[in-house]
């Protein structure tokens, strides 16, 4: 089984070897397929920790040299890049990386200082919509955690996990912006603007709707792109606020993370400039 290049998004375009990676190489939960993994002959498997041994064991009772990292905050993305960084035997790079996320969430709380709180939109992160509706922006979380810092109201801030809700919750809310997941390849910002229910949000009204970019990973989660979805999430929530050359951002980001010169086209791919051209304040993204 390979692994479908809508679900890698412009990495199979940087990597092109990144659609030859094989997905069976884990069951459902991260659970290792042993034997697909050790056919792939790897130097290092990179595991969850915190989810139990049961995911661990097989893997390094196969013989095989195992990295365990956590996930879930700032903090703990640079623990885990730092420590793949000395893995690969590359940890010069990790200086610069860093540096670049310290910068630009320190100029991001800067600004975000002088935001009076009832200048702050309630908004509301979609972790999961097609098959169940579920949030993952709630309180301590790392997408409540980007949302405030740019000046947004968390709407589901007294929830804690990972939390089913419904389209009726979502109403009782009623958001100012609503951010769609990146994970869901069929999700569009029609699903809110379709639905008789969620059709009345302030969100939707407003059209303050958005699908997260999908770049070389997706933006929702902590990753080595994050400093960028920041960015992103700060120009669309305060418009007036932050005034970000997402696309310049964007090319030295690239050219830095990857050696890649991202193309105009590129980034309306990353960002849905297409499918999301009717969006407030997205016109700001357009190629100039």
């Amino acid at each position: 089984m390979r692994r479908p290049s809508d679900q890698v998004g412009i990495l199979s375009k940087i990597f092109p070897e990144t659609k030859d990676i094989p997905s069976d190489v884990t069951a459902p939960n991260f659970v290792p397929n042993i034997e697909a993994l050790t056919a792939t002959n790897p130097d290092l498997v990179i595991q969850w920790g915190g989810r139990g041994n049961d995911i661990v064991a097989p893997i390094t009772n196969a013989g095989l040299n195992a990295m365990l990292i956590l996930y879930g905050t700032e903090q703990l993305t640079r623990d885990y890049m730092t420590m793949t960084s000395k893995a690969i035997g590359k940890p010069e790079r990790i200086k610069e990386l860093v540096e670049w996320r310290d910068r630009v969430q320190k100029d991001i709380e800067a600004k975000a200082k002088a935001i009076p709180q009832d200048k702050k939109p309630t908004t509301l992160y979609i972790a999961r919509a097609l098959t169940e509706i579920a949030t993952t922006g709630t309180k301590g979380s790392y997408n409540a955690w980007y949302m405030e810092l740019v000046g947004g109201r968390n709407a589901s801030a007294e929830l804690n996990g990972t939390v089913t809700i419904n389209k009726e919750q979502i109403a009782q809310w009623d958001p100012e912006i609503i951010f769609l997941n990146a994970f869901e390849a069929r999700l569009n910002v029609d699903w809110v603007y379709n639905d008789p229910i969620l059709s009345l949000t302030k969100a939707a009204r407003n059209k303050r709707v958005y699908k997260m970019p999908l770049g070389g990973y997706r933006w929702d989660p902590p990753n080595q792109e994050s400093p960028l979805a920041w960015m992103w999430t700060a120009n669309v929530t305060q418009p007036d606020v932050f005034k970000y050359d997402l696309r310049a951002e964007m090319k030295t980001a690239y050219k830095t993370l990857y050696n890649y010169d991202i193309t105009d086209a590129d980034i309306d791919g990353i960002l849905w400039m297409k499918e999301q051209s009717g969006s407030a304040n997205y016109a700001q993204f357009k190629a100039k």
